[in-house]
């Protein structure tokens, strides 16, 4: 009897190499949804509109109130650049996938934002939801007290 190995492309209909779904855009409606709320002003992540790719890494300078659907291939680079923006008193919303099991989220997540689950899946291409569970992510700005600021 031969046994024929499938390669990775016959059997999962699309590319899962680390990093090839770094360029999904977040529906229009939870976008929305998520603005009316939060009022973001700057999106370090954006898509190109003509090719779909990032234009810029979005690591640098950020906004006041900011939404970041990051690229999910470094999450921890951009949960950490949150809790950076945090302590500058900004506000950040992430799109995050679900992944309770990983250091990230205890160790970045949990201590340091509001999550909010999304029931059931994104459909981040229409029609075909994500294979994952995604979560809303909320780093609220952190007021620094200063004791020194108010001795007389």
């Amino acid at each position: 009897m031969t046994v024929t190995k499938l390669k990775p492309q016959q059997y999962f209909p699309f590319d899962r190499a680390k990093g090839n779904h770094d360029n999904r855009l977040t529906p229009k409606q939870l976008y929305n949804k998520l603005d009316a709320e939060f009022h973001f002003n700057y999106d370090p992540c954006p898509a190109n509109p003509t090719v779909g790719m990032r234009e810029k890494d979005g690591l640098g300078s950020w906004g006041t109130r900011n939404y970041v659907n990051p690229p999910y291939s470094e999450k921890a680079v951009w949960i950490k650049k949150a809790i950076e923006e945090q302590q500058k008193g900004k506000l950040s919303v992430l799109l995050l996938p679900v992944d309770t099991s990983t250091s990230w989220f205890h160790d970045l997540v949990i201590p340091n934002a509001e999550i909010r689950w999304i029931r059931g899946r994104v459909q981040f291409i229409p029609g075909m939801p994500a294979k994952f569970a995604s979560m809303v992510c909320i780093f609220r700005p952190k007021t620094v007290f200063n004791s020194e600021k108010i001795k007389k």
